[in-house]
């Protein structure tokens, strides 16, 4: 066990932690822009790559409620460290792999891996940071997932560009390595209690999220057929008898309902769902505009994400102090609002001829959107978990995340591929895709449509983060925990009053 030491130095534990969270949210977009050559390496089909990226979500996503749970039982340390192994150790395998098969195995290990580590970092730093010292530990959260997110595609371009895309994995190792040893000595051991473990519950959330997650991402490869549909349906239903079981169950549920009394932790939860949405949904056709239409390298396109980054960043320190004093529903509401009028604005400016400067104006926009979003969102819905349920609580938030990531990516497919066939008919569906793969642009004759058919699949994000503004808005403000100090001579006034 800890010592009392190390039980108060919270800082040093958390940045431990941000060094594995922060690789495992990068690996959920490098990949995006090594798909080229990744199908020219291997010599396989766009369907088949795809896969490189859709195996390691499904893989992240699915369990995430499971470990979270794990985490409560065996202690976050322990948890943290298994996941961080498996996945540096995965990340070797995905660089040396031969085949496209064995590399899509690699990042089912490499997501499941990732899965361990996640809801770790929320529950740690709900159980070792004070409420009204929260803030700023989720503001550096925070910072941490809006700047991976958005940092994944440019170092992704920068690899592959200088080393090849065998690289994007091989880097994650020194970089696993250093986050073992620096979470071995900072993180401390936490308590833990005995839970029956709920096998009932972790075999319907399973087939239940893999059945509605696997639905969605194969949707449009199958051209939303009946199977696709029947898997979707099966999945919400077993998700539904999933949530009726919990409540039932009245020994040691997988996923306490009783977090959900709390206003606030169901709200944030709808919010992290759009944000999760938001940004992998954007991502996709401004990267395609960018390689396809503009035919800059995927180095130049992902540098357009940099603004967001830089400006997330910055903005931390200064959000994290707002975010213990200040009620969050506004630090959120402004932030979503922002990302709102700046895709927005993006749907309206794209064309062929755009100079690239009118497109980094938007693009700083998003990085104010991030840098005030996902720390308020993260600390309100911890701040009132209790100690017991964390790891319960940070499972349930990212899955909740992750799977608005996946809705994201195919919902954002399904209308562009809609936009598309209205704009370019009788032209294939995969023309971006291929356009990127061969490193040209599109016909001069064909660039107006599919500029205007991205333009309008950004306005998809844009409405769904209206229902995260929404939740936002609605948070309650927030119950000021005294310190022990503070309320025992409060304690004490009242007792010379009496």
């Amino acid at each position: 066990m800890a010592s009392p030491q190390e039980e108060v130095r919270p800082w040093p534990a958390l940045w431990a932690l941000v060094v594995g969270f922060f690789m495992i949210l990068v690996d959920s977009t490098i990949v995006s822009v090594a798909t080229p050559s990744i199908l020219a390496d291997f010599g396989t089909d766009v369907g088949s790559v795809i896969w490189v990226t859709s195996a390691y979500l499904l893989a992240y996503a699915v369990p995430l409620l499971v470990t979270g749970r794990l985490g409560d039982r065996i202690g976050p340390k322990k948890m943290y460290l298994t996941g961080l192994t498996v996945f540096t150790l995965a990340s070797l395998w995905c660089g040396l792999t031969n085949s496209i098969a064995m590399l899509i195995v690699a990042r089912v290990v490499q997501g499941l891996g990732a899965s361990m580590v996640t809801p770790q970092t929320m529950a740690v730093i709900t159980r070792i940071f004070p409420p009204d010292q929260r803030g700023k530990a989720m503001s550096l959260w925070g910072a941490t997932a809006g700047v991976a997110v958005l940092v994944g595609p440019i170092l992704g371009g920068v690899l592959v560009d200088g080393l090849g895309w065998q690289w994007i994995f091989f880097v994650n190792v020194p970089v696993g390595v250093i986050g073992f040893v620096l979470a071995m000595r900072l993180v401390p051991d936490l308590p833990t209690q005995k839970h029956k473990f709920d096998l009932l519950g972790v075999a319907l959330s399973t087939v239940g999220l893999f059945l509605l997650v696997f639905g969605i991402q194969e949707g449009q490869k199958h051209n939303w057929d009946q199977t696709v549909w029947l898997m979707i349906i099966a999945g919400v239903v077993i998700i539904g008898l999933f949530v009726l079981w919990q409540a039932r169950n009245r020994n040691e549920p997988l996923l306490p309902l009783a977090l959900f009394r709390d206003r606030n932790f169901s709200l944030a939860n709808v919010a992290i769902t759009t944000v999760g949405f938001a940004v992998t949904a954007m991502a996709i056709p401004l990267m395609l505009y960018a390689q396809v239409v503009r035919g800059l390298s995927p180095t130049k396109a992902a540098l357009l994400l940099a603004p967001m980054a830089i400006i997330s960043g910055a903005l931390a320190p200064f959000v994290g102090r707002l975010v213990d004093t200040t009620p969050p529903r506004y630090i959120a509401g402004f932030g979503l609002a922002c990302n709102v009028v700046a895709m927005t604005w993006l749907s309206q400016i794209i064309s062929p001829d755009l100079p690239i400067w009118q497109l980094l104006l938007p693009m700083a926009l998003m990085g104010v959107a991030n840098g005030f979003m996902w720390a308020p969102i993260g600390s309100t819905a911890t701040r009132n978990l209790p100690m017991h349920q964390a790891g319960a609580g940070a499972g349930v938030y990212n899955t909740t995340r992750q799977v608005g990531a996946v809705l994201g990516s195919a919902g954002i497919a399904a209308l562009m591929e809609a936009r598309l066939a209205h704009y370019l008919p009788g032209m294939s569906g995969s023309v971006g895709g291929e356009g990127a793969a061969s490193g040209g642009k599109l016909p001069e004759v064909a660039q107006q449509g599919f500029s205007d058919a991205m333009a309008q699949s950004l306005l998809l994000p844009a409405s769904v983060l209206v229902i995260g503004l929404i939740a936002a808005l609605c948070f309650a403000k927030p119950v000021r925990r005294q310190p022990p100090a503070a309320a025992a001579a409060s304690g004490d006034r009242e007792g010379l009053r009496g």
